[in-house]
């Protein structure tokens, strides 16, 4: 076998200005392009993505139609409706482009179910904002309706939150293993994955949250004992003094720099620091693991010279 990778995919890959089914698969098509370069190269390949534009929508579209006759889905099974959607068009576009290249693989789509802790802080405090715009009385009705917590948005209005918990564990951990030991190219943990906590006699409960893509692909990442863990996002490299007349790029760089940067406040922390902080985490739990922060656009660079932000220990 190959080294086996997980390529964590940002949005950039798949959602472009244009919302429709029809222009994302197009966006989609051209990521399985570049996607693909792994596979002509010997990599083992497990994909992951986020959802965040695609679900919110789906939210969107469930709420105008909401009646007794036609409720509303929960936040976990719209998870569920865009990991496989999403992954429909993933999975179709790199078969199509395997198929291309006379390359003999084939790619499967796993609905993941990711174990968070009850007692995660983050239900107690949550942060993360989803679905339309209230005015606060409208808040404060669904609120008494028991329809979950709303807070103020950046005086924007405000929104329904919900927690954002750490992963514990991928539920379909063996299904997925197997799948890329027999040699195909796996899709799985989509949108974070689909919250879900274990009670003592094993059940599985779905509940509202999102799971931060980034951590949740490192979380896979880590149980698959991958070598490699690339993040795709809409830079070519992690940056210090971002946009700042002395803004420097970071090429190779260790873990013990990171935490420097860190503690300098270096990184946003709603783009860069989790995918700084996966990074890390991911490199933290195995001893020649390396992770990759870079863009779509310069996986070939990578691949023949290790372009990107290069994180070892």
């Amino acid at each position: 076998m190959g080294r086996k990778i997980v390529v964590a995919l940002g949005g950039n890959a798949i959602l472009v200005d244009n919302p429709t089914a029809e222009a994302q698969k197009e966006a989609v098509r051209k990521t399985a392009e570049e996607l693909v370069k792994f596979i002509e190269n010997g990599y083992e390949l497990i994909i992951t993505h986020g959802n965040g534009p695609q679900v919110g929508n789906l939210l969107l579209q469930n709420l105008e139609a909401n009646s007794k006759k036609n409720p509303a889905f929960p936040l976990d099974s719209l998870v569920a409706m865009t990991e496989g959607s999403i992954g429909y068009w993933l999975q179709n576009a790199l078969q199509n482009a395997l198929t291309k290249r006379k390359i003999d693989k084939q790619v499967a789509t796993v609905i993941t179910q990711v174990i968070v802790d009850q007692e995660d802080p983050a239900f107690q405090n949550p942060t993360k904002p989803i679905g339309p715009f209230y005015s606060e009385e409208e808040a404060e009705e669904e609120m008494k309706k028991g329809s979950g917590v709303y807070k103020e948005d950046a005086n924007r209005g405000w929104r329904k939150v919900v927690p954002s918990p750490k992963p514990k564990g991928i539920k379909e951990i063996e299904t997925i293993s197997k799948l890329v030991d027999m040699g195909q190219i796996v899709i799985a943990a989509g949108g974070g994955g689909i919250s879900v906590t274990e009670e003592k006699d094993g059940q599985l409960e779905g509940v509202e949250a999102v799971i931060d893509k980034d951590f949740a692909s490192q979380q896979l990442a880590n149980q698959l004992d991958a070598e490699l863990f690339i993040i795709l996002t809409g830079v070519d490299h992690v940056y210090v003094n971002y946009n700042q007349p002395d803004q420097k790029k970071l090429e190779k760089v260790t873990i013990e720099e990171l935490h420097q940067y860190i503690e300098q406040n270096q990184f946003s922390p709603g783009s860069m620091l989790p995918k700084v902080e996966a990074a890390i985490d991911f490199v933290n739990k195995g001893e020649n693991n390396k992770a990759v922060i870079t863009s779509l656009e310069k996986i070939e660079q990578f691949i023949s010279s290790n372009t990107g932000t290069i994180i070892t220990k």
